[in-house]
């Protein structure tokens, strides 16, 4: 049994730990907060976004030239996937679940996939488990911008105009509430506007509006097809930034539970510990008296 000083300085250990991981969830959770303001005002914008994107590639004008990005390949050789993790831990099986999704989704592709990583812990994991991971963006703030997210949009455009690549998925974890997240996999190139499950914006957007969109009379200038080689890749651009936003809400909704959980089963050690303090305090007492006790006998028979 461990004696009173040895429990004492684990007490303490303990209470610094746990003061340290009650500012932790102070700061995520106001950090959560700022982030969820962020995803829930940029999801109107994608959703109108989409809505334009729809009535515009419903014209017949614009079905006439595909964009290049809207056009399915016939054969797929290659696809790329972007992963997009965290840069810090501290957050529970945050990194570790979105890892797994994604690479359970790789596994099952029929060609080999490109590795695009979003956030370092995704990165180390991914490359030590020997995925092909071809680039790596970190450092990205909480509260990020399109400009933060263009260099991702940039080499994920260009790969697939170029052929490196036929196809492109986008794995991360949806924000639905401070306590609850969704892993999600969407298919972000080619672009399948009238396909809603098939875009990464479809956890917002209902088949009523898309069919409505679509149903819209509008007179674009100049003209459908112009509209849309400008709103194809902005709305690429549009998706790929509204997925980082929901990973970085779902990241800090994550370690605001994770560091909660922390505090909650630190106060819970801490009295399980003062207890135990308590009985070794209790046993030093009484091998006290019972040495003074004895003491007093052996003196009393002498």
């Amino acid at each position: 049994m461990a004696t009173e000083r040895e429990l004492n300085k684990r007490i303490r250990s303990v209470r610094n730990i746990s003061q340290v991981t009650s500012a932790l969830s102070a700061v995520s959770a106001a950090k959560a907060s700022k982030a969820q303001k962020q995803v829930e005002a940029s999801r109107d914008y994608a959703r109108k976004a989409y809505e334009i994107l729809v009535n515009v590639a419903s014209q017949a004008s614009a079905g006439e030239t595909r964009h290049p990005l809207l056009t399915p390949r016939e054969e797929i050789k290659n696809s790329a996937v972007i992963v997009i993790t965290a840069d810090r831990g501290l957050a529970g099986a945050y990194n570790a679940n979105i890892v797994s999704y994604a690479e359970r989704f790789i596994r099952a592709l029929p060609h080999p996939a490109r590795v695009i990583s979003v956030g370092r812990k995704g990165h180390s994991l991914l490359v030590r488990r020997g995925y092909n991971v071809v680039a790596l963006f970190d450092n990205i703030p909480d509260q990020p911008s399109l400009y933060d997210t263009s260099p991702i949009v940039d080499i994920v455009i260009h790969d697939y105009l170029t052929g490196v690549v036929d196809d492109v998925f986008i794995a991360y974890t949806d924000f639905v509430s401070l306590v609850t997240r969704e892993l999600t996999v969407h298919q972000l190139l080619p672009l399948k506007p009238l396909d809603l499950e098939a875009m990464a914006i479809s956890e917002y957007v209902s088949t009523i509006e898309a069919e409505e969109a679509a149903a819209r009379v509008y007179n674009y200038e100049p003209d459908a097809e112009a509209i849309l080689n400008e709103v194809v890749p902005r709305f690429t651009e549009m998706q790929i930034y509204q997925a980082v936003l929901e990973a970085k809400a779902s990241e800090h909704s994550a370690r605001m539970v994770a560091m909660n959980n922390a505090t909650e089963n630190a106060g819970e050690l801490i009295d399980y510990l003062i207890l135990e303090r308590n009985k070794a305090r209790q046993a030093s007492i009484t091998n006290e008296i019972l040495d003074i006790v004895g003491g007093a006998e052996a003196l009393s028979s002498a």
